[in-house]
């Protein structure tokens, strides 16, 4: 009796461990970690999805935002991994700066869109403004000193709602070499280059002058290093009366408003998900494989789009990969890259959206996967279905140029067209209280303007919501987390069920000889 309890435990316990290996075959992995460094613009989609790898499949991936040109420095250095940045290589820089001569293979991969916005601290009466419009002339003039107090006439004719403030305007720009200045800066030459070009003539700079990574000092500006520098200024009391540049995902998470920026068909437009998708619908991308800048961005569509619901300033940002063993780089490492980067361009991106960005199109996630193909180690990861991609932008069957994202935005409301009106608020500045002043009332918020819906729950820019600014940590810099995203629990299914059956089974078909033999010398002890 003894040896058959005991054969029944040992047979209990190898069916435990074979239903426990087939609930859980993502743990029988290891992955060696990871290290990359580079771009602020994309950190907060980076940190968020950082934590998801490692809490669901046990994968490290270490990453510090120094900025994009420092984070170019490092993969030429071959001090990390991977690199993010928001511009390549810049192998004949337009600001006089050092050519950057990678000395290993690479390759750029997109990771993430998003809307690079105006951040602003702005009362009248000790209300918050959160409707202010801009027109690109504006933002220019503001930030190359030629407009500096907000109640100069030109903005008053883009905000004719709005009695603004005698208030110097207090530009903070990147201290840091930056891929969000790079854009920006590209946006001012390509845009308004006579106005920027007049800026570097001030500053003793040759002409034409184009991108800078490297935004100039300049009298009554203010420079702080990273997105979390320019965003923690801008929100702080002492910041009242400030503007930054910065990717809408910081602005969204401080819980302060952003500009609406005129777009090409003369709409005032936030940077929401929605419109950036719209946006980079107008975008060529270097499709060419052969060369060193194979999908990397031409924005100069995006820029003069004449969609109403594009916001000019839409962009994205790129992970710099290796594509062969050197340095520290080997092929464990490259397998794990690999499955970071596959989670990047499927699941990662549903929660663009949430945390502030937009979300990759189906062209761009399947040249992604093309790119990850190039990794070594990391073949595995590149032979996906596109199908099963948990991306929002597409479904099943979808041609590349589709983008569910952009094919469901809605128009802007006909008090963001540019002229004598202008709607009470802005579309994502949260629950306040509509009024003509546009600003915030920071008291009963049950009233709405049929013109100007309000989503009590959107809990966006402005407002006194739960997203409100934490304030700076220890070392004065601002404490700006990405939103926390839990990925969905799976229900119970199919799956699930298939596995249980089998390992009832597997338990059934170890047992059951035992309990067999078991009775068959039982009933010979009987006879005997």
């Amino acid at each position: 009796m003894k040896k058959f309890v005991s054969s029944i435990f040992a047979s209990i316990l190898l069916s435990g461990s074979i239903f426990s290996w087939s609930l859980t075959p993502a743990q029988a992995e290891t992955y060696f970690p990871i290290t990359g460094s580079g771009s602020t613009w994309s950190q907060n989609a980076l940190d968020q999805w950082r934590r998801n790898v490692y809490s669901n499949y046990g994968i490290t991936v270490n990453y510090t935002g120094v900025g994009s040109s420092a984070g170019r420095r490092d993969f030429i250095s071959k001090t990390v991994d991977f690199a993010v940045s928001e511009i390549p290589f810049q192998s004949k820089p337009e600001d006089g700066s050092q050519p950057e001569v990678p000395l290993s293979k690479y390759a750029y991969m997109p990771i993430v869109a998003g809307g690079t916005s105006f951040m602003y601290n702005l009362k009248i009466g000790g209300k918050r403004v959160t409707n202010l419009r801009l027109s690109g002339e504006n933002i220019t003039k503001i930030f190359t000193g030629v407009i500096v107090n907000w109640n100069d006439k030109a903005i008053a004719k883009d905000n004719p709602a709005l009695t603004l403030p005698n208030k110097i305007i207090t530009p903070v720009v990147r201290s840091d070499g930056s891929g969000t200045t790079a854009q920006f800066t590209l946006w001012m030459a390509k845009q308004h280059s006579s106005l920027w070009n007049a800026f570097c003539v001030k500053l003793g700079r040759q002409t034409p002058c184009g991108l800078t990574s490297q935004y100039p000092n300049f009298s009554g500006f203010k420079s702080q290093s990273g997105s979390n520098g320019v965003a923690g200024y801008v929100a702080q009391d002492y910041g009242e009366g400030a503007i930054t540049y910065v990717e809408y995902s910081y602005a969204k998470k401080s819980g302060f408003p952003v500009a609406k920026v005129l777009n090409n068909s003369g709409y005032y437009v936030e940077p929401t998900a929605e419109a950036v998708a719209v946006s980079l619908l107008e975008a060529k991308i270097n499709e060419n494989p052969k060369s060193p800048d194979y999908l990397t961005q031409i924005l100069d569509g995006v820029y003069n789009s004449m969609d109403p619901r594009a916001y000019p300033m839409s962009s994205y940002s790129y992970m710099i990969i290796p594509t062969e063993v050197a340095g520290t780089f080997s092929l464990k490492k490259g397998a794990t890259l690999g499955e970071f980067a596959n989670y990047m361009l499927c699941d990662g991106q549903r929660q663009a959206e949430e945390l502030g960005y937009s979300p990759l199109p189906l062209n761009l996630v399947q040249a992604g996967f093309k790119q990850i193909a190039k990794i070594p180690g990391a073949s595995k990861s590149a032979n996906t279905d596109i199908s099963k991609c948990n991306n929002p932008t597409f479904k099943p069957g979808d041609k590349p140029g589709n983008n569910l994202l952009a094919k469901t935005a809605p128009m802007p409301l006909p008090c963001d067209k540019q002229g004598s009106t202008q709607c009470a608020t802005g579309q994502t500045s949260g629950t306040t209280k509509p009024g003509a002043s546009g600003e915030d009332s920071e008291g009963d918020n049950s009233e709405t303007d049929p013109n100007n819906p309000i989503d009590p729950g959107s809990g966006g820019t402005g407002g006194t919501g739960e997203n409100i600014y934490v304030g700076p940590t220890a070392n004065g810099k601002a404490n700006l987390e990405a939103y926390a995203y839990e990925i969905p629990k799976q229900p119970w299914g199919l799956n699930q069920t298939l596995m249980l059956i089998a390992a009832l089974l597997a338990v059934l078909v170890i047992v059951a000889p035992a309990i067999v033999v078991n009775r068959i010398n039982s009933r010979k002890s009987k006879g005997e």
